[in-house]
């Protein structure tokens, strides 16, 4: 069985820094995802119809998973990789709602 090395990585999310664990040879994409993420919760603050950290969150990952469900997947795409991917986006996002928690 082969071991994953993972790293910490600073991200930093509607202004916001966060310190996530990344698999090694996944930065990459990591930050991509993290750009997306930033890009889809930016997007709903600035349209002023939700407020709060936590809310936005969660309209953001409801966005998300809707784009990925509502897109044909063609023969191309590999199914595991991307459920891989939705898994980080997943833990992205539970870090970040994490210290909101405390407040509610």
């Amino acid at each position: 069985m082969s071991e994953v090395v993972s790293h910490s990585l600073d991200v930093t999310i509607m202004g916001r820094s966060y310190r996530v664990n990344c698999a090694e040879g996944e930065r990459d994409a990591l930050l991509r995802a993290v750009a997306y993420l930033d890009e889809k919760m930016t997007e709903i603050r600035d349209s002023g119809r939700v407020g709060g950290l936590d809310r936005i969150a969660v309209m953001a990952a409801l966005n998300i998973a809707h784009e990925f469900l509502s897109s044909k997947l063609g023969n191309d795409v590999d199914v595991g990789d991307l459920r891989g991917r939705i898994t980080r986006m997943q833990a992205l996002l539970e870090e970040a709602i994490a210290p909101q928690q405390p407040l509610f």
